[in-house]
């Protein structure tokens, strides 16, 4: 059955969600990755986007042509149905405060969910993405499979190219990505999946419940993921991996091209390798809930929840509305929740005196084995990462990325 109630006949059909924006090089090789699909039974929709003030911005002229190409280009390819947005040709393009790929992203949501069915799936994509022959049916089996989750967060894995700034800088943004990824999991966090554009589906009956997608500049993966989890189950395992580019863009204002751009300067300020006791620290308020429920327990998290809210016990309305210790809970990390978090880290990361390379290393000692650390070449003493070779970055990444693998598998055991 289906969250709606409604029975699935078959594997879903898919939606494709892409929102482009002067991406000439890479929208013909995303286009050749659909095309070569063995699972048919999809759609895509297309939003060429830009603001409308680029056609009288010289420096802008190339990406206006660009997207004029793009729009061509679509409409000339027939191997599968393509329904396209034009938000880029002269009068059509965005205008205000409304602009980006998150208007974007949620403009081609939208006009999927005015037609399709509850059961159908929205897969979003990025132009920047490649993968198998066999993702399309992956994801496809995978809703069949779990028809009441209400996401699936797809595995990604960033390709690597021949410019070494670039792949040290991407190495180190994944590097972050994925030792979040893990801490979260580690402590039991109902936040702990990675929010990707190019890597996130979501069944229409979902997509409806939660209202939609809110509309922000960049990050709105983040928030939809968030919103959609408070509604129920996001899948985090998938057969099929996402290969994202790993690239300098200043495309978005979030996320991994204007990482990759301020970190190749050297600040990653924004995306730090946070203490493994901060995480301890949710992790003991996590483990206190039975006792909060009864009576308020002073701990970092309380403390930190009270000044954001402004509440002298943040807990009291939530015993209040809600009697039994089950749903206290709920309510807990539906306030205590994936953005909460991160500003509870950014917060008390302030204190700290540790580095990134000093965090990461205590990270993977509790973690890994021994065996598994000595074979990315790293030591506390020498690790680096702006100056150590960019193959043990490679190999850090690597191994984060097994171990994610295994958190994400065994989260669909039973």
């Amino acid at each position: 059955m289906t969250g709606s109630g409604k029975p699935y006949t078959g594997l879903p059909f898919l939606h494709l969600a892409l929102p482009v924006m002067d991406e000439p090089e890479l929208l013909p090789r995303l286009l050749d990755c659909i095309s070569a699909q063995t699972y048919r039974r999809f759609t895509l929709h297309v939003c060429v986007n830009q603001p409308e003030a680029w056609w009288n911005d010289p420096a802008k002229e190339s990406a206006c042509f660009h997207n004029a190409a793009a729009l061509s280009l679509l409409q000339n390819r027939k191997e599968f149905e393509t329904v396209v947005i034009d938000r880029s040709s002269p009068g059509n393009g965005w205008t205000g405060k409304r602009l980006g790929v998150g208007y974007a992203r949620k403009a081609v949501m939208d006009q999927i969910n005015s037609h399709a069915q509850p059961g159908d799936i929205i897969l979003s994509l990025d132009a920047d993405t490649v993968f198998s022959e066999k993702f399309f049916l992956s994801v496809a089996r995978n809703f069949s499979t779990h028809p009441d989750a209400v996401a699936l967060a797809v595995p990604y894995y960033h390709r690597t190219g021949q410019d070494e700034l670039a792949n040290r800088a991407m190495l180190r943004y994944e590097i972050y990505m994925r030792h979040y990824f893990l801490s979260l999991a580690r402590i039991g966090s109902p936040y702990a999946f990675t929010a990707l554009g190019s890597a996130m589906a979501v069944p229409v009956w979902a997509y409806r419940a939660v209202g939609g997608m809110t509309p922000k500049l960049s990050g709105e993966d983040f928030y939809f993921l968030q919103k959609l989890r408070k509604y129920g189950q996001v899948l985090l395992w998938n057969d099929e991996t996402v290969y994202p580019e790993g690239r300098f863009s200043d495309r978005v204002f979030f996320g991994t091209g204007p990482a990759m751009i301020r970190g190749a300067t050297g600040d990653w300020a924004s995306y730090p390798v946070y203490p493994v006791s901060l995480f301890d620290a949710i992790l003991e308020t996590y483990l206190l809930l039975p006792v909060i429920y009864v009576d308020s327990v002073d701990t970092k998290i309380s403390r930190f929840i009270s000044q954001v809210f402004r509440e002298t016990d943040p807990f009291q309305p939530l015993r209040t509305n809600h009697r039994d210790l089950e749903h206290f809970i709920r309510a807990f990390h539906e306030k205590f929740d994936g953005l909460r978090i991160l500003q509870f880290l950014k917060t008390m990361n302030e204190d700290h005196q540790t580095t990134d390379e000093e965090n990461l290393i205590e990270f993977l000692q509790k973690v890994c084995s021994s065996e598994e650390i000595e074979k990315t070449g790293i030591t506390r003493d020498d690790f680096s990462f702006a100056d150590s070779p960019v193959e043990n970055l490679e190999k850090i990444r690597e191994l984060l990325f097994l171990k994610e693998t295994e958190r994400r598998f065994t989260s669909v055991l039973p």
